[in-house]
């Protein structure tokens, strides 16, 4: 399911400009996509997109608008987008394990402050594939103020959280394998070269056939810079619990960026798409040389890691090898209407 947003102008008379936002969806053993109507109202060109969707399972999704001047809404639906239902925005209660096609978020440890604008503290939430509602995980990993959760599970099950570790205060990240019951954690090797950087911007994390790989994301030092700057790459062999630095970014080479998460394949093979172009490694993200493709942004689905390329046009991959392209809720691919 694909929140779409069709945009009807009139450049003599702009006042007279609307947008209309609606859903699609892909019922199972579908052949195309069918749009549906949504709870969103129609806004004027001006005011710009708030609403996002989140898919949750099988015809499951909650579509989040931020409202802009108007108050934040949320809703739910369990039926593929043919009904919807109001549902909170704040966290209600606690949930000790983390369901099948559940979402993880953060929100503020409270008290928070009204309205919120920084958290001193956050807290993992589980977005519930039942009701759309957000509940606070009993037994999170530590890992400081701040953790940054992957929003979905990885192919073998596996939930991914990185952020600080208490002891030592270096990057660390954890695992869990038993639906956020238990985790394990472990501590990024250090370097000299990025010692006296900022803190990371994130660590992005990829589960492969035969390694994991983490990306480490924050701002480098020399060399031409970048809106999504890569410092180093990390492989594991172990699931995740030791690491070894295969890659750190100089000031020349390449890859210097990682748009969204590294592609790892069988037999030590590796992608890392960047801003210009995309990277290949054959020896476990030791060295990389240019890869076929143009800029792709990179994200863990439900059904593989999704290539975003060019408008309406999408891949999906399983095995970090093999590619399926499709059409996404194209313009021509869905009637006038909703």
């Amino acid at each position: 399911m694909v929140l779409l947003v069709q945009c009807v102008t009139d450049r003599d008379r702009p006042e007279n400009g609307f947008c209309r936002q609606r859903v699609a969806a892909l019922d199972r053993g579908a052949r195309s996509w069918v749009p549906r109507s949504s709870p969103l109202p129609e806004i004027p060109p001006s005011r710009g997109v708030t609403a996002g969707l989140t898919v949750l399972g099988p015809g499951r999704a909650l579509i989040e608008d931020g409202g802009g001047e108007e108050p934040e809404r949320s809703w739910f639906t369990a039926d593929g987008g043919r009904s919807w239902r109001t549902v909170g925005r704040r966290t209600v209660g606690i949930t000790p394990v983390i369901p099948a096609g559940a979402v993880l978020g953060t929100d503020c440890v409270p008290p928070a402050p009204e309205p919120v604008q920084e958290c001193a503290r956050e807290r993992i939430v589980v977005i519930s594939p039942e009701d759309g509602r957000r509940r606070a995980l009993a037994r999170p990993p530590r890992l400081g103020d701040r953790p940054r959760p992957a929003a979905v599970a990885e192919p073998d099950g596996s939930w991914w959280v990185s952020g600080r570790d208490p002891v030592s205060g270096r990057d660390a990240v954890a695992f869990s394998r038993d639906g956020g019951r238990s985790w394990t954690s472990s501590v990024l090797p250090s370097s000299p070269a990025v010692g006296s950087l900022p803190p990371l911007w994130a660590v992005r994390v990829a589960v492969g056939p035969d390694a994991v790989y983490a990306a480490e994301v924050g701002e480098l030092r020399g060399g031409e810079p970048g809106k999504n700057p890569m410092r180093a790459l990390h492989r594991s062999l172990d699931g995740g619990r030791t690491w070894t630095r295969v890659w750190t970014t100089g000031p020349v080479g390449e890859p210097r960026t990682i748009t969204g998460l590294p592609v790892p394949g069988p037999a030590g093979r590796v992608t890392v798409h960047g801003e210009r172009a995309p990277y290949e490694s054959v020896d476990g993200g030791r060295s990389f040389f240019p890869a076929a493709g143009g800029t792709s942004w990179i994200r863990r689905t439900g059904i593989g890691l999704l290539k975003e390329g060019d408008r309406c046009r999408y891949a999906t991959t399983r095995d970090g090898v093999r590619w399926s392209e499709f059409g996404l809720a194209c313009e021509d691919s869905l009637p006038v209407g909703g």
